[in-house]
């Protein structure tokens, strides 16, 4: 696993152990060399946000008992891959996300200005 910071290089906070999130169901959007598809950004998952992934086939809002997943509602966090946001990012959505629950990782694909551009907790 990379080391646990954030876009700040301080020490990464949770995103939401209810539901639990993060590749490695911790709570954290941590990351590694097993995380393919950089699970790193803390999203605040809003209807609309919901509804756009759910129409381009990334359902998070259905739950899958057999994986102990409840799905995400609205007002719930989650740690969200990097290509799901940068794909957001290009069709002109700005996800509400938290900064200092993300993963520095995210960094390498978003510049830190278009992050903030997003972010509730600055």
């Amino acid at each position: 696993m990379f080391e646990s910071l954030n876009v700040f290089g301080e020490k990464l906070e949770p995103c939401s152990h209810k539901p639990l999130t993060g590749f490695y169901r911790d709570g954290y959007c941590n990351s590694g060399l097993d995380n393919q598809g950089l699970h790193t950004v803390c999203i605040y998952a809003t209807d609309e946000f919901l509804e756009y992934l759910k129409e381009k086939g990334n359902d998070l809002i259905t739950p899958m008992p057999k994986y102990n997943f409840a799905g995400v509602k609205a007002g719930e966090s989650w740690c969200l891959s990097a290509g799901w946001f940068i794909n957001a990012l290009k069709e002109g959505l700005r996800p509400k996300i938290f900064l200092h629950s993300t993963h520095k990782a995210i960094l390498e694909f978003v510049d830190i200005e278009i992050l903030k551009e997003c972010a509730l907790d600055l």
